[in-house]
């Protein structure tokens, strides 16, 4: 079983940045990719970042460019860098991991991220 803690949300004006932090434990081992979601009001989650145990990234459109997702392997740690922050970016980011190519089911509290003047 894997638990991920997720930390570095926050409030910040339009234009701003932010770093989101994803700590995993337990099955690490297992993991094969780990990733970003959205959750806003009314809105089905959805990905925003991933990356795979070989350094694949995968971005949502909206977000390319602008976020960059990366991995600290000694710390089981993925990073979210979140940059020109836009209000429509604001919700609950909930970190995810993928095992044998199946995105977990459990969800934590997330970690939100406000964007506004």
């Amino acid at each position: 079983q894997v638990h991920v803690v997720e930390s570095g949300g926050g409030q910040v004006r339009p234009g701003g940045s932010l770093r989101l932090s994803c700590t995993t434990s337990g099955s690490v081992g297992s993991i094969d990719a780990t990733g970003w979601y959205r959750q806003t009001p009314g809105e089905q989650r959805e990905l925003v970042a991933s990356i795979t145990n070989g350094g694949m990234t995968h971005y949502l459109i909206s977000v390319e460019g602008r976020f960059f997702i990366h991995r600290d392997n000694a710390q089981n740690t993925v990073y979210l860098q979140m940059n020109s922050l836009k209000p429509e970016d604001a919700g609950i980011y909930h970190c995810n991991t993928r095992v044998r190519g199946i995105w977990s089911q459990s969800w934590g509290q997330g970690t939100q991220v406000i964007v506004s003047s």
